[in-house]
């Protein structure tokens, strides 16, 4: 059910223990990953990841999450490179960390920092006070995309069970 304005707005995420080493695949929205994205532009990316993880979160309101993530953007572009971009937001309520994972095959012009094409988003989403932890699960996502072979398993998997693989496989190394 979707929260009201005003109203107690409560979420879960899966990973909250403090001092434990964030696993990428126990915050993972499954049911969110978008294989083939279909917006062509940064504000349709942000709108269909935000729906995406709405979609498979319900108390998520996903217009609040798609203002959050535009506001973020205002700031500086969230596309670091090589094609990727990590869209993140602070959302109220939040309990836990929430993240999902999609991709472009034509790729989407994101205002990366290299001015390239972006193809491949992982969204964080962080409870509104949540410290340090928010910037461990970043400094962890954009370690794995720092990895070409990562990057590139990511773009040729052909299906969610081997984006899947990937991703657990790549946080088993770390």
């Amino acid at each position: 059910m979707k929260h009201q304005l005003g109203e107690q707005k409560s979420y879960h995420g899966n990973y909250t223990t403090k001092g434990s080493i964030l696993k990428l695949m126990d915050i993972l929205v499954r049911d969110a990953v978008v294989l083939d994205l279909v917006s062509t532009d940064k504000r349709g990316v942000l709108d269909e990841l935000s729906s995406a993880l709405a979609e498979a979160e319900p108390a998520i309101d996903p217009e609040e999450l798609g203002t959050i993530l535009h506001e973020r953007e205002t700031l500086q572009s969230t596309g670091i490179g090589d094609g990727v971009a990590i869209p993140h937001g602070k959302l109220p309520g939040l309990q836990g960390l929430l993240a999902s994972f999609a991709r472009s095959r034509e790729g989407v012009n994101f205002d990366s920092l290299d001015g390239e094409m972006t193809k491949l988003f992982f969204l964080l989403v962080v409870p509104e006070h949540s410290g340090g932890e928010h910037l461990k699960a970043l400094a962890r996502i954009s370690r794995f995309f720092r990895d070409s072979t990562f990057r590139k398993s990511l773009l040729e998997a052909d299906s969610l069970e081997k984006v899947l693989g990937t991703i657990e496989q790549e946080d088993e190394k770390f």
